[in-house]
């Protein structure tokens, strides 16, 4: 997800807890707590700092600071620092940091672009496209509980996020159960098969794999699905040369789950087709062959 969503989640759980015989000092623990565990596992972007940061961004970014395993330690760094800061040791504080560095990493596992969850015993991306990166329902569902807030006083503030969170979890959840279904649809008729959610409710991008070709198609659960793209991969291309002249191809080849082979007398590259649109993938590696 985008850093505005993990943040509007994070603000979310916060204002779930019922504050009233929660001094001060407590809750602004807590609000640290929410912010700090909704944004923490992307503090991988630092990789970018160094070169090979940048020739790995894909690989560091949600990888190890996304995996499950490092969640806790998340939450004991932020309780600490809680600690350190508001000389408070209410348990609440360490459960809300770890239920947000949680909820950071599963909602990102939700889209197209994955997550190590398994990190460091397995690189293997999560990846499974039920959500959109920026999912403009969940915005919507929290501005109409910030309103509700502000319109009527009388409301109870942590009901309210609470009645939020089992809306977006419903919202999540339906998403879920449509994508679920459309994979299973695809997954009888091809060898691979990655779902990528649109910005609309219920509409999904399947990019299938078969032996010869990469199929695109436009697919809702009330809907045949629509051909958009049939794209074909020079399979029997030697990428050695790619590999060696960019070390960005080879840590795309490892990080997508499949990827299209270009090779002319030109140029030879590699791109992800989940984002493919409008003739090319913004995910693309390649090099220039020189004339003879």
């Amino acid at each position: 997800m985008d850093t505005i969503t993990h943040t509007l989640l994070g603000l979310t759980t916060y204002g779930a807890i019922k504050k009233e015989n929660i001094d001060a000092h407590t809750k602004r623990a807590l609000l640290f707590s929410a912010v700090v565990g909704s944004q923490i596992p992307d503090i991988d972007i630092v990789a970018n700092l160094s070169e090979t940061g940048r020739i790995m961004g894909q690989m560091w970014h949600r990888g190890l600071t996304h995996s499950l395993f490092l969640t806790p330690i998340w939450a004991i760094i932020i309780y600490g620092l809680a600690i350190l800061i508001w000389k408070r040791k209410d348990a609440i504080i360490f459960h809300l940091a770890w239920l947000n560095v949680l909820i950071h990493d599963g909602t990102d596992a939700l889209n197209t672009w994955g997550t190590g969850l398994l990190e460091p015993f397995s690189t293997a991306r999560i990846t499974l496209g039920f959500i959109s990166i920026v999912d403009f329902i969940i915005w919507g569902i929290i501005l109409i509980g910030f309103l509700l807030i502000k319109l009527r006083k009388n409301l109870l503030r942590y009901q309210v996020w609470r009645g939020v969170w089992i809306v977006i979890l419903m919202h999540i959840g339906l998403q879920s159960l449509q994508g679920a279904i459309i994979q299973y649809q695809f997954d009888e008729k091809f060898e691979q098969v990655e779902l990528s959610a649109d910005f609309i409710p219920g509409h999904f991008s399947v990019i299938a794999k078969s032996e010869e070709s990469i199929s695109i198609y436009e697919k809702t659960v009330w809907s045949k699905g629509k051909l958009v793209e049939t794209l074909y991969s020079a399979k029997n291309a030697d990428l050695e040369r790619l590999f060696e002249e960019n070390p960005r191809a080879a840590v795309l080849n490892e990080w997508s789950p499949f990827v299209v082979v270009v090779a002319n007398e030109e140029t030879i590259g590699i791109y992800d087709p989940r984002f493919y649109s409008n003739g090319s993938s913004f995910l693309t590696e390649s090099i220039t062959l020189e004339s003879e």
